[in-house]
């Protein structure tokens, strides 16, 4: 029998599109932010705020969206 209180389903939730978008969006972002501060160009500033936008904002809206 079918749970009728959803709160009652204990399967775990899959990421959907948007997750997955936003997981992509993040990882693309922190690698350019490594890719940037490892060339040594003097832009520590932009790898930074890459670095910070991919850890800070992208990868936990991932989680959470």
């Amino acid at each position: 029998m079918p749970p009728t209180n959803p709160t009652e389903d204990a399967r775990p939730r899959q990421f959907g599109g948007r997750n997955l978008a936003l997981l992509g969006a993040a990882v693309l972002t922190i690698a350019a932010g490594y890719v940037v501060l490892s060339s040594g160009s003097g832009a520590a500033e932009a790898a930074s705020v890459l670095l910070v936008v991919g850890y800070c904002v992208l990868f936990p809206l991932a989680l959470l969206a």
